[in-house]
């Protein structure tokens, strides 16, 4: 393959493109092929969390949901929450799992965390699809404002991308990272307003601004669940968060990756 080549500059970017789209069939395969019930597990995790923060929070705690029902409010939600949270767990290790390749192969080494995004692509869509159902049964239609959906959508494809290269370049050099990273999400949970909207939350309005998910999560579900325009304000915090962290995150991973094949 072209890929193996040792003089970077004479392989192509249709190489570098076949590498990635590889790397991600092969996490997908590796997931689903011997699983019984395939990319259904891809509803299964935000669909059985839906029916705890329903049980839990909207029955016993009679947490608001804005006039929407609740089902379909948190669910809205936790399927960009799980997209972001399994790539990064996943991401994290990628550099360390596929170090054979990483020591012995000249590419960009952002191509491996990069699969690990793009294999949850497939998850996102699953669980997505459930999610029009949802809104069958509840009898929810889509207004104009869901025109926003690819906004958001590139939103939260940016900033998994940028938490993903900063989080598997660290743990190269510190193997502690990814169990930090596994309680870190466990947290930040329940610090983006996935179960609850961000009015519950006024007193620490600021804190939550400062979650860049805040923005993503409140803008799909105001185009989505309620059909309305999104607070622009909270959008555009979360979109220079989102610019600044991915910017940072990948002048952090070219300053480093030239030293994973050593560290590895």
């Amino acid at each position: 393959m072209k890929i193996l080549s040792d003089k970077p500059e004479r392989v192509s970017l249709s190489a570098y493109f076949e590498l990635f789209m590889n790397l991600t069939r092969r996490e997908i395969k590796g997931r689903y092929s011997q699983s019984l019930f395939g990319a259904g597990w891809a509803i299964a995790q935000p669909l059985a969390t839906m029916a705890v923060f329903t049980l839990v929070f909207a029955r016993l705690g009679k947490m608001p949901s804005g006039g929407a029902p609740y089902p379909l409010f948190a669910y809205a939600a936790l399927v960009p929450w799980f997209f972001f949270s399994n790539s990064v767990m996943s991401g994290t290790m990628s550099l360390v799992t596929y170090r054979n390749i990483v020591t012995k192969t000249y590419f960009p080494r952002e191509i491996v965390p990069l699969a690990q995004v793009g294999s949850r692509l497939v998850d996102i869509t699953a669980a997505s699809g459930l999610y029009v159902l949802l809104m069958l049964y509840y009898q929810l239609g889509l207004t104009p404002w869901a025109a926003l959906i690819p906004l958001f959508l590139l939103m939260l494809v940016l900033f998994t991308v940028g938490v993903t290269l900063a989080t598997s370049a660290i743990n190269v050099f510190y193997r502690d990272v990814n169990p930090v990273v596994q309680i870190g999400l466990q947290l930040w949970l329940y610090l983006t307003p996935v179960a609850y909207p961000l009015e519950a939350v006024q007193n620490y309005r600021w804190f939550f601004l400062l979650n860049p998910l805040t923005g993503v999560v409140e803008g799909l579900r105001a185009v989505l669940v309620f059909g309305r325009a999104p607070e622009w304000g909270v959008v555009g915090i979360s979109a220079a968060l989102i610019s600044a962290i991915f910017v940072g995150a990948l002048i952090l991973f070219k300053s480093t990756d030239k030293y994973f094949a050593d560290v590895i």
